[in-house]
């Protein structure tokens, strides 16, 4: 049988092996090329700087790693923003060891007051101080505080209650003088409670008592009407007798102390709208 050649087409051409490997190659470079531009191209969230920061580092020490201009950016502004921070807590302690050193004024503490580790909120409390001891001061205020030097370290508290001139001590032994009264049928602690302001502090002449609401309509609070230094003195007297005058809790220039939280000292509270309801103008006295 003879021996039949098929005649090769001549518009065939052989696809060389190269080619065979390089097309898909080329096809996975475009679609990640593409991918990668998506990518680059859609805003990275807040969460992702610390990320880039560290993505950006590696990418230094290993040359072969693509690192886009964006990550770049956020990168480089974290590790300015880490600079700035360091230099300024740096700063700070310059500032705060150079107030303690030079710390040369003594002032008295007029009411109980909080101790707290620095001014901001990051402070936190870290003791109470006494009222009517004498305390060294920086001179330095912030956020409604000034720094106080205890035990040679920097402590702050609530701005406004220290004085060059001691506090006189008070006490509540005494007969009342000054013809002011509060009904009989009050608490009979609320009658120690007159009794003993009005033996200390003769110049105040007004007690609120009954009223229809609250303590008060129950015969447990008084309101002894005073301002300034004297009405401190008269929250602070009241304060280190709670126990004998039994008195559950005090108010005072939108301040309150009570036995239940009295490690705490004097606690701020919101603002009720003006000076009465803020007890700017009078000493509230709560009894058990």
């Amino acid at each position: 049988m003879a021996k039949h050649r098929h005649k090769r087409e001549t518009n065939a051409r052989a696809i060389p092996r190269a080619a065979l490997v390089a097309a898909p190659v080329a096809v996975l470079a475009t679609v990640s090329a593409v991918t990668l531009g998506v990518v680059q191209a859609d805003p990275a969230p807040q969460g992702t700087y610390l990320a880039d920061t560290q993505r950006v580092e590696a990418a230094i020490a290993d040359r072969t790693q693509p690192v886009s201009r964006a990550a770049v950016r956020r990168g480089e502004a974290v590790v300015t923003k880490r600079v700035e921070a360091r230099k300024a807590e740096a700063q700070e302690r310059r500032a705060t060891q150079r107030a303690v050193a030079n710390a040369d004024t003594r002032l008295w503490t007029t009411v109980a007051l909080n101790l707290w580790s620095a001014s901001g909120k990051a402070g936190e409390k870290v003791g109470l101080l006494d009222a009517g001891k004498k305390v060294l001061v920086t001179g330095r205020e912030a956020d409604g505080r000034e720094e106080l030097v205890v035990n040679g370290k920097s402590r702050w508290v609530t701005a406004g209650y220290l004085s060059a001139d001691k506090p006189v001590a008070t006490t509540i032994n005494g007969d009342c003088t000054n013809g002011t009264s509060v009904p009989s049928n009050v608490d009979p602690s609320i009658i120690k409670v007159h009794r003993a302001v009005c033996a200390a502090f003769p110049q105040v002449t007004t007690y609120g008592t009954w009223r229809s609401d609250g303590e008060h309509g129950q015969g447990r609070a008084v309101d002894i009407m005073v301002s300034g230094e004297t009405g401190w003195a008269i929250a602070e007297m009241l304060r280190a007798n709670h126990a004998s005058l039994g008195i559950e809790y005090l108010i005072y220039a939108q301040k309150i102390w009570s036995v239940e939280r009295s490690g705490e000292g004097w606690r701020g509270m919101s603002d009720r709208g003006s000076t009465t309801a803020n007890h700017y103008d009078h000493v509230h006295v709560t009894v058990y």
